[in-house]
């Protein structure tokens, strides 16, 4: 059986700190993008999207802006595999759709391609670098 979680909608504003409890150890620490490169003013104006596990604790997160480019995707290490990172992207789904958006699309890092493709992503363009790692811009239609 898969560890209980929940989601909710979450602003910059509101939740810095439990965005950040999750981003920092999977961006900064994990990935070693500089942290003037992970936060940046779009998570101002972005829906963000939290999973806390049954304490409370930050265990996901991933963000939309009103163009409905996904971004920000993660997901605590030890929480990988037990359905969170889906669960964020369907919610971000339901948020583009309630914006009326008909199409999202996300810059994916090469590993992460198979788990959106799972999600009804296709990728397009070539392969190009962000924060030193290697992506492919992916979208999908509503």
């Amino acid at each position: 059986m898969a560890p209980a979680f929940t989601l909710r909608a979450a602003t910059w504003s509101a939740d810095q700190k439990a965005l950040q409890a999750v981003r920092i150890p999977v961006f900064v620490v994990e990935q070693k993008v500089d942290a003037s490169e992970e936060f940046d003013d779009v998570d101002l104006v972005c829906q963000h999207v939290l999973a806390v596990d049954v304490q409370g604790t930050p265990i996901g997160t991933g963000r939309i802006d009103s163009h409905g480019k996904i971004g920000r995707m993660a997901v605590a290490a030890d929480w990988r595999k037990h359905g969170v990172g889906f669960a964020i992207l369907d919610k971000a789904l339901e948020i583009a759709r309630s914006k009326g958006l008909n199409r999202v699309y996300l810059h994916a890092q090469l590993s992460a391609v198979g788990f959106y493709e799972r999600a009804g992503f296709s990728g397009y363009g070539d392969h190009f670098f962000e924060a030193g790692i290697e992506h492919l811009a992916m979208g999908r239609s509503l």
